[in-house]
């Protein structure tokens, strides 16, 4: 199918775009950057979208920056920005591994880091990235900026925290202390499917006992957080077997598992438990970084 007919618009300033979104946003105007989850459903006519705002021209929307204390990804920054370390301690580490999980190459070479996270599948890396490392998201409109939590942000499926008008401008992600260890667990029946459970642990062993853990799961649940239940196993204790078993099947326990025809609760369970531990044996054994 193709997708059914709709205006084309080109801002090339913010304001232009914010001014534009403001106006179009009750008649369904979306905002197209990369176009990689809209497009598709636009073709299934899943959505059928009145205006697109293009914000591919737009000055100011593209680059990463460092500051204060924060990697600052702008909305134009595609996922192929991290196939290297864009940053030399552990935060730029860890993306780079994440963005090799994401679908496949011509796709990363087009998709944006902030168009996932404002299309919200619950199987996106970089949502659960967002949500694992508590970012802050920045919305745009022609009322000024609004600072969202990631705990904020993701309200289901597909859905956020962002109003109609709102353009989602920049991710500001933490950057991590040295000596931070990670670890990323996905599993799909295929690679560059869609994920059926991830997990993302980020961690410090500290006098030989694991401290400051934060572990994230996505895929599994309508949307990505952290397992604050499961974090609560891990800290202060020594890294082994024993413990992330433990951990592992916390976090199993916590979720609410998303059912369909080929997944029913017990498996998707089962899923989170392996990824969980497979992220946590990852990240016990990672080299740190200065």
């Amino acid at each position: 199918m193709k997708p059914a007919a709709f205006t084309y618009h080109r801002p090339a300033t913010v304001d232009q775009a914010a001014g534009l979104l403001a106006e179009l946003a009750s008649q369904d105007g979306r905002v197209l950057a990369g176009g990689q989850s809209l497009v598709p459903i636009m073709a299934f006519r899943l959505a059928r979208p009145a205006h697109l705002i293009d914000i591919n021209r737009v000055t100011g929307l593209d680059g990463l920056s460092m500051r204060d204390g924060q990697l600052r990804i702008r909305a134009r920054v595609r996922h192929a920005a991290f196939h290297r370390p864009v940053e030399d301690g552990p935060l730029g580490a860890l993306l780079a591994t994440v963005v090799r999980h994401i679908a496949h190459y011509p796709v990363r070479l087009r998709g944006t880091f902030c168009g996932s996270l404002a299309h919200a599948d619950p199987a996106a890396e970089w949502c659960l990235v967002a949500a694992t490392l508590d970012a802050e998201l920045v919305a745009i409109s022609t009322r000024g900026e609004r600072i969202l939590a990631a705990c904020d942000f993701f309200h289901g499926a597909m859905q956020t925290a962002l109003l109609p008008d709102e353009l989602l401008a920049e991710a500001r992600l933490p950057l991590v202390p040295a000596g931070t260890r990670f670890g990323f667990a996905e599993f799909s029946r295929r690679t560059g499917d869609y994920a059926m459970a991830m997990a993302l642990a980020v961690l410090r062993i500290e006098g030989g006992v694991i401290s400051a853990p934060r572990l994230g799961i996505g895929g599994a649940e309508a949307t990505p957080r952290r397992l604050a239940v499961a974090e609560a196993v891990l800290t202060g204790e020594r890294p082994g077997e024993a413990v992330f078993r433990a951990t592992a099947d916390a976090a199993a326990a916590a979720i609410d598992p998303l059912i369909d025809g080929q997944t029913d609760a017990r498996y998707r369970r089962e899923l989170v438990g392996a990824m969980v531990y497979r992220a946590l044996i990852h990240a016990a054994a990672q080299e740190t970084r200065a």
